[in-house]
C-alpha cells in the first residue's frame, strides 16, 4: 500500500511539473511543438487557452479575452459553469456509460423533458420522441435517415431531399450532402444523390424542386454559418403546406439557433402551429461543451421506425443526458429567456451605434436573440484578428459577416466592454 501511495505521489508531481513547465512556455512554442501531430483541418492563430470562466477566457500567457463566440454558440451558460462541474463530478463517480442495450436513469428523463418543455414553450406541436446522439451532424444524420425511412414507407423512389442556399448542416457525408457549399462539398464528391437546392424565403424556388419523390426538407429557422439569415413566418408556413401536399418530412435544424439562442426555447416557437416541423435537431448548447446532440420526432415518424434502424454507442450516456437536463431546465426558464431578449436589445443598440459611425463599412445588422450578425462590405478577417489582439473573441460567418453568439447569461457590462473593443478594432482597421 505504501508503495502504491508513493507511486501516485510521483505521478502527481510529474503532472504538476509538466503543467508548470507548459505555463512557462509561450503559446507559439507550444503550438510549434504539437501542431505537427494534428490533422490539417483547421487554420488557427497561435493562441492556447488554458481556462475560462463565464464569458472570459485566458491564454497560456495569462492574457484575458471577452468571449463573444461561446465555442461557436456552445457554452450557452458560460465556461466552467459551477453547477455543471458539480454534475460532471458526481455523475463521473456514479455512472458515465452503460450503452443503449439497457436503460439508465437519465436518458429517458432527458427525452421526456425535451418533449414536455418543447410543448410547453409552444414549439413543435406534435413532438413525441427523442433520439440522443453526440453531435449536431449526428443529429442531422439521424433526421435524414428517419425522413428517408418515412419516404420509403410510402414509395421506394421517395428518396430525395431539399436544402437551401447558405445552409450548413454538418460535415459527415449525409449532412454534408445537404450543405450546398462547394468549398465543403467538392473535395468529397460524389455525395448522397437526390439533393435539390432552393432559395431561402423564396417559396417559388421550393415549388420548382419539390415532388412526390421528395422525402425530406431540411432548413435552419435562422441560418447561422451561412450569414445569420432568419426565415420569415409566411415562407415557413407555405413550406409546411408544400410538405403536407407532397407527404414530405419537414426538418428544422436548430443546432445553432435553438435552446434559448433566439430568445425562445426554439427559434420556430414564434411560428404558428401550421408551420411546425416533423423533426427538430439540436446539439451545441445542450451540453454546454459536453458532446451531445438530439433528434426530436413526431409519432408519425416514429411509426415508420423499427428496432435496428439507427443506433449509437455513446449517445444518451448518463453523464451527457444529466448535463443536458440541467441545461434544458435553465434555457427553458421564462425569466432566463426574457433576459436573453434584453441582452439582445443591448447588443443591437450598441451595434447600431457602430453602424452609424462606420456607414461605409457596415452593410447590415440582422439576427434574433443572441444569434446576431454584422455584415460588412468587405472581408472582416482583419477586424477579427485585430479584435483578438485587443482581447475580444468574435467569429465570422458567410457573406462577410461577424457573428455574435456569446453565452446567453453574459453580463451587460461585458457586452458594453466587448463592443468598445470591437469599436477600437474597427478604428484601427479602417484608419490604418
Amino acid at each position: 500500500m505504501l508503495q502504491r501511495v508513493k507511486y501516485l505521489q510521483a505521478v502527481q508531481q510529474r503532472l504538476f511539473s509538466t503543467t508548470a513547465s507548459a505555463l512557462k512556455t509561450s503559446s507559439t512554442s507550444f503550438v510549434k511543438e504539437t501542431d505537427p501531430y494534428t490533422v490539417t483541418t483547421y487554420s488557427r492563430p497561435p493562441i492556447v487557452f488554458t481556462h475560462g470562466k463565464g464569458c472570459h477566457l485566458w491564454d497560456m500567457e495569462g492574457k484575458e479575452y471577452i468571449d463573444f463566440s461561446a465555442g461557436i454558440a456552445v457554452t450557452a451558460l458560460g465556461h466552467s459553469h459551477p453547477e455543471i462541474a458539480k454534475i460532471m463530478y458526481d455523475q463521473a463517480n456514479t455512472l458515465i456509460h452503460s450503452s443503449n442495450l439497457i436503460y439508465n436513469q437519465w436518458t429517458g428523463e432527458l427525452s421526456k423533458q425535451l418533449v414536455t418543455k418543447t410543448l410547453e414553450s409552444g414549439g413543435m406541436k406534435n413532438a413525441s420522441r427523442v433520439f440522443l446522439a453526440n453531435s449536431g451532424t449526428e443529429a442531422n444524420e439521424a433526421a435524414l435517415k428517419f425522413a428517408r425511412k418515412y419516404g420509403k414507407s410510402i414509395s421506394d423512389d421517395k428518396i430525395e431531399f431539399i436544402t437551401f442556399e447558405h445552409s450548413f448542416h454538418g460535415r459527415t457525408m449525409g449532412s454534408l450532402s445537404v450543405t450546398p457549399n462547394p468549398k465543403y462539398q467538392k473535395p468529397f464528391t460524389p455525395l448522397v444523390p437526390g439533393v435539390k437546392v432552393a432559395k431561402p424565403n423564396d417559396i417559388k424556388s421550393v415549388e420548382q424542386v419539390i415532388s412526390d419523390k421528395t422525402c425530406g426538407v431540411i432548413i435552419e429557422p435562422v441560418q447561422g454559418e451561412g450569414g445569420i439569415f432568419p426565415m420569415n413566418a409566411e415562407f415557413m408556413t407555405q413550406l409546411r403546406e408544400l410538405c403536407d401536399k407532397h407527404k414530405v418530412i419537414l426538418i428544422y435544424d436548430e443546432i445553432q439557433c435553438g435552446l434559448g439562442r433566439s430568445g425562445r426555447l426554439w427559434a420556430h416557437s414564434k411560428l404558428p402551429e401550421t408551420a411546425h416541423p416533423d423533426i427538430v435537431t439540436m446539439a451545441k448548447a445542450l451540453g454546454n461543451g459536453f458532446p451531445i446532440g438530439a433528434t426530436m420526432i413526431t409519432e408519425a415518424v416514429e411509426k415508420t421506425l423499427n428496432v435496428g434502424d439507427h443506433g449509437t454507442t455513446y449517445g444518451g450516456n448518463p453523464l451527457g443526458a444529466r448535463i443536458g437536463l440541467y441545461v434544458l431546465d435553465q434555457v427553458s426558464n421564462f425569466d432566463f429567456l426574457r433576459q436573453v431578449e434584453e441582452k439582445s436589445e443591448l447588443f443591437k443598440v450598441k451595434l447600431s451605434e457602430l453602424s452609424e459611425k462606420f456607414p461605409e463599412q457596415i452593410k447590415e445588422i440582422r439576427g434574433e436573440g443572441l444569434l446576431l450578425g454584422v455584415e460588412f462590405n468587405q472581408s472582416p478577417a482583419d477586424i477579427v484578428a485585430k479584435a483578438r489582439d485587443l482581447g475580444l473573441l468574435v467569429i465570422t460567418a458567410g457573406n462577410n459577416v461577424i457573428r455574435f453568439v456569446p453565452a446567453l447569461n453574459i453580463d451587460d457590462a461585458d457586452i458594453i466592454k466587448g463592443i468598445e473593443i470591437l469599436e477600437k478594432a474597427l478604428e484601427e482597421t479602417f484608419t490604418k
